[in-house]
């Protein structure tokens, strides 16, 4: 199935160790920068829906603000409780200086 990359930001946005919320239409991502790569996951914890963009950002680990869990921002897995679901990725590419990411069609 063919995906359909979105501009969402530029490169220069977010510097090595940042991180910024973006919307595609209705769903909410974290945009995440680890050591010079892009990385998208869902920006709602999937243990109790609290915002990631709200979170902190250390390496690869993204920290829920609201009960602490931990997760691979660049795998969207689970690192420790409470959560138990890892968080959903979406796909990124660069071109040029445009950030573009892709969404599931709902």
């Amino acid at each position: 199935m063919p995906q359909n990359f979105v501009p969402v930001a530029q490169t220069h946005e977010l510097e090595p160790g940042t991180k910024k919320r973006v919307w595609i239409g209705e769903t909410r991502i974290l945009l995440a920068n680890v050591d010079g790569e892009f990385y998208a996951v869902d920006d709602l914890c999937p243990h109790a829906r609290a915002f990631m963009s709200a979170g902190w950002l250390d390496g690869d680990e993204i920290m829920c603000p609201l009960h602490g869990a931990q997760f691979n921002i660049k795998t969207g897995q689970v690192l420790s409780l409470p959560a138990e679901d890892d968080l959903p990725v979406f796909p990124v590419k660069i071109e040029g200086d445009n950030i573009l990411v892709a969404v599931p069609e709902s």
